[in-house]
Formats: structure tokens, sequence, C-alpha cells
């Protein structure tokens, strides 16, 4: 699939949820990649990279913008929709909480800036969604965590296709192998547009993290310095071009080779973080899982 695929079919706005028997034993398991990286607690490094990509599509920031409370609960609104998706992956029931997740999209439709529709289940939507969750896997874990191999990305995306399933939604519009999702997820960032629910989310970037109503707003500039500059390096640096292109998020090469060097610095001490209690290392959803098979992560895919 390419973007111009996209084009061609995100306007039929027609749902294609699917309900077989045939996927009823379908999960990932313990000896997944999937397993081993999306539930690391450094995952969280990159949640404005795939919050941010999501919603530069304008189709999908308008369904966040239409439906839901990200204007005035935008915290919440990540606590709500964050562990279900989990939950699809890690728990021993993945096909409930996968079909959870695709029916809080089932009434998710209306109309963007040129007039033509959308619906949150249309395949291309719904794909579009869940690539950014395959994407964040893969750039963090080789970011942060450390060096993937081609073999290794390709395993993860291929994964990845077993996990979409879990959702419930056709795949007609899933690359098939791991070249052609890069060459999908490429085109796809070059029709990133400046939406109102992207612009509002990076708000913090660009006026700076806001503090407590009750310190004054001098003393929160002071000791909010060292906050910003970490998320306008650190956050930032995880972003594609195209969406700071978008954001107007300010980089440059200098701060390129401070995001290198930090990142450098977390894949150095990726063994030592290993040896820290598995509650330590795994966001919560992610540590029952790993409770309920009885296997310790951190002795697994090592590289």
């Amino acid at each position: 699939m390419t973007s111009t695929d996209f084009d061609a079919h995100v306007g039929d706005a027609e749902p294609a949820p699917i309900d077989d028997v045939a996927s009823l034993d379908l999960k990932l398991g313990a000896d997944s990649l999937v397993w081993k990286f999306y539930g690391d607690v450094r995952a969280v490094l990159g949640f404005q990279r795939l919050a941010g990509t999501e919603n530069c599509i304008e189709q999908l920031a308008k369904g966040v913008e239409d439906h839901s409370v990200i204007f005035n609960d935008f915290v919440g609104r990540a606590q709500r929709s964050g562990p279900p998706i989990m939950r699809t992956i890690y728990s021993d029931d993945p096909l409930r909480w996968g079909r959870t997740v695709r029916d809080f999209h089932r009434d998710i439709k209306g109309t963007i800036s040129d007039g033509s529709r959308y619906h949150a289940l249309n395949p291309e939507l719904f794909y579009w969604a869940h690539a950014t969750f395959v994407d964040q896997t893969i750039y963090i874990t080789d970011t942060f965590i450390r060096r993937l191999s081609y073999e290794e990305k390709a395993q993860i995306f291929d994964e990845s296709k077993v996990w979409y399933q879990l959702y419930g939604v056709s795949d007609r519009s899933q690359p098939q192998t791991y070249d052609e999702f890069v060459d999908y997820w490429n085109s796809m960032l070059d029709k990133f547009v400046p939406t109102k629910t992207i612009v509002y989310a990076t708000g913090y970037i660009r006026q700076g993290v806001p503090g407590p109503r009750w310190l004054p707003r001098p003393v929160w500039r002071l000791a909010s310095a060292p906050l910003n500059g970490f998320v306008r390096t650190v956050i930032v640096g995880t972003l594609p071009q195209q969406m700071r292109d978008v954001c107007e998020l300010d980089w440059d090469d200098r701060r390129q080779r401070r995001f290198d060097r930090f990142a450098g610095f977390m894949r150095s001490i990726n063994p030592l973080v290993n040896r820290l209690p598995r509650r330590w290392l795994y966001l919560s959803w992610a540590n029952e899982g790993w409770d309920r098979v009885g296997v310790d992560p951190r002795r697994l895919h090592n590289g």
C-alpha cells in the first residue's frame, strides 16, 4: 500500500470490521520481539512520536477533534486508550481486548476540511493508526534500547500483522513485507499537515511545559528550564522532520548531535538496565503478562 492507495480509499469512509472465528486462538507470545520491547518503560520516550505522527493525518486528527476529550483532558485520554492496546498484546484474552479497541471506534465518523467523509474503522485510516505503534516499537528499540538488525525489524513487522488481526478490521491496506512497510511509512510522512489536534498537542514544546498553578511563573520558568531543554532535544529529536516542519518545531545540527549523544548513552547502558527488577523495566500491563507466563524477559533477545 502507498499513500496513493490511502487517498483513493480513505474517503470511502466505510467501516470494515471482521468477526471471523478462524482467529480465535490468535495471539502474540513471550517469544515475540513485540512482547520483549513494546511494553518496555523506555517506550515512553516515543510518546510524542506515536501520538504526533498519528494526528498529522487530517482524517485521524479530525476524528480526535470531533469525538475526543483531548482538548480538556489530554492525560485522561491517554490513560483510557493506552491500557486496552497494551492488553491486546499482553493479556490472556487478546482477541477480546482487540475487539474492545476496535469497538471504541464504531461511531467515530464525520467530515474533514474539503467536505469528504472519514470513518475510524475505514481500513486505510485504522491501519495508519496501527502503523504508528509498529513504527514506535521499531524506532524506540533501535534508538534507545539496542540496535536492531534488519531481520529483527522485519520480524517485528511480521508480528505486527498478527497484532493487527486481533483488532478485527480488514487488512486490505496492510503492507505485506517490512520493505513495503518502510515505503508506506515514508509516503505517509509526506501527507502530514498542521492539524488543529497536533498543533494543540505540541504547544507545550513551543511554549514550555506548563507548571502547577500554585507555583509563581518566574519560579517555574527557572525550575522548568532543564525539563524544557530535555523536551526540545530528546522528545523533538524522536520526531520525523516532516512532523517538526508542520508543527514549527525548531531543529538544527547542534540539537541533532545532542540527541545522538543521548541516544548512544541510552543504548550503552542497556546491559545495566536489563539487570533492573522486571517491575521497573516494564509497564504494569506488560509486567502482568510476563508474570502470567512465568518468563524472565531480561534474558531474552538481548542481541
